[in-house]
């Protein structure tokens, strides 16, 4: 009879093993869904705050917080910039495109000189970013990336850079 117990008490335990890791996943999934969600609602927004500064200079100079004077068209072709920039990240964050599908993206807006110069125009305004942060290490990524196509001997772009590794 003791032995039916303890067989019993095993079951029992492993049945609640069983529902507790269930209950933790769909947990986890639905956490995951409203960071998602957060996420995608927050990237609408910031485009859309992003298009009223393009299209208003007067809300523009909201977000003149560069080192230099940034003429008007200018500013607006680095907001712009600043749109794609996000967007890429967004997508990253999102899980729809993996960090080394991101490296292979940004590689090809650094073709465009307008970017680089957003890229650099803004260097002083990542520096306040904390090292932990992933936003942190993603411009460093973004630093290295410019750096080594700068200093590229081959028209070969596509190729310069080695992709970062996946982190789980």
């Amino acid at each position: 009879m003791a032995t039916q117990r303890n067989g019993m008490g095993r079951i029992v335990s492993a049945a609640k093993a069983g529902f507790a890791a269930v209950a933790d996943s769909i947990e986890t999934a639905s956490a995951h869904r409203r960071r998602r969600a957060v996420l995608t609602q927050q990237h609408r927004l910031h485009f859309d705050l992003l298009c009223k500064a393009m299209d208003d200079p007067a809300l523009a100079a909201v977000l003149d917080t560069y080192e230099m004077v940034v003429p008007a068209e200018k500013q607006r072709q680095f907001l712009f910039a600043n749109a794609l920039y996000t967007n890429a990240l967004f997508f990253h964050r999102i899980g729809a495109m993996t960090r080394a599908e991101l490296h292979g993206h940004l590689r090809v807006l650094c073709q465009n000189a307008v970017f680089r110069e957003y890229w650099e125009a803004t260097r002083h305004h990542r520096k306040s970013l904390p090292e932990a942060s992933e936003e942190f290490t993603l411009g460093q990524m973004m630093d290295r990336l410019v750096q080594e196509l700068a200093d590229s001997d081959t028209d070969e772009w596509w190729v310069v850079g080695e992709p970062p590794e996946e982190t789980t």
